[in-house]
């Protein structure tokens, strides 16, 4: 026999709420201690839910931490999107200088503290750095594509297949990343990492690059 559709709907927000609950004591726990040192049974008792609860929702403390690190990517891609968008509103400026600007941001980002220690420490050590990868091929190709275009478009950057720079362009900033993070001194490694990606974005643009014959025209 069917429950009656109140007693689903009280299931479905009770699931959605310790679910809800295990995301959030266990993205914490994970930011304060790590991911070794923080033990389900930690999880379960910030949740203050059973452990079968957190099993049913997750298969394992792994599952768990992947769902907790593409959430802290997530909602940082949505917010530097955000962001960036109302710089682009408010701000006159071409394309490319707005997408530099934008790089910058993401670099000052680095420097989250959740988003540092779960995104960019935690998660390439606990799932492998192909987690990393697939996040920034989720969150930031397509748009970074399409912002390489409107670039190219306005004459920002000289003509160039977009496939393969937005790739290039995404390791690169990628890399700047995980250097911030990983180093002892952050604000020292996001000044100098910042100042390397704008020395080496110059050589795109196309003031830099007018003088030379342009080889990567298709």
């Amino acid at each position: 026999m069917t429950a009656p559709r109140s007693v689903r709907s009280r299931r479905a927000a009770h699931t959605a709420d310790t679910r809800r609950a295990l995301l959030r004591a266990a993205r914490t726990l994970f930011a304060e201690r790590g991911y070794t040192a923080t033990g389900t049974e930690d999880i379960v008792g910030a949740a203050q839910v059973t452990r079968g609860a957190l099993y049913h929702h997750f298969k394992d403390k792994a599952d768990l931490f992947r769902a907790v690190m593409g959430e802290c990517a997530q909602e940082m891609a949505e917010r530097l999107v955000e962001q960036e968008t109302a710089r682009a509103e408010a701000q006159e400026g071409d394309a490319w200088t707005l997408l530099r600007l934008g790089f910058q941001s993401f670099l000052d980002a680095c420097n989250d503290p959740d988003f540092q220690r779960i995104v960019l420490v935690e998660g390439p050590a606990v799932l492998g750095h192909s987690a990393w990868d697939a996040l920034v091929e989720q969150h930031g190709y397509v748009l970074l594509a399409e912002e390489l275009t409107r670039a190219i478009a306005e004459g920002g950057i000289a003509p160039m297949p977009v496939a393969p720079l937005t790739r290039m362009l995404a390791a690169l900033i990628s890399e700047a990343s995980l250097y911030i993070a990983r180093a002892d001194d952050h604000e020292r490694a996001r000044r100098e990492a910042g100042e390397v990606l704008d020395r080496l974005l110059d050589g795109l643009s196309s003031a830099s690059s007018s003088g030379a014959p342009n080889r990567t025209r298709a």
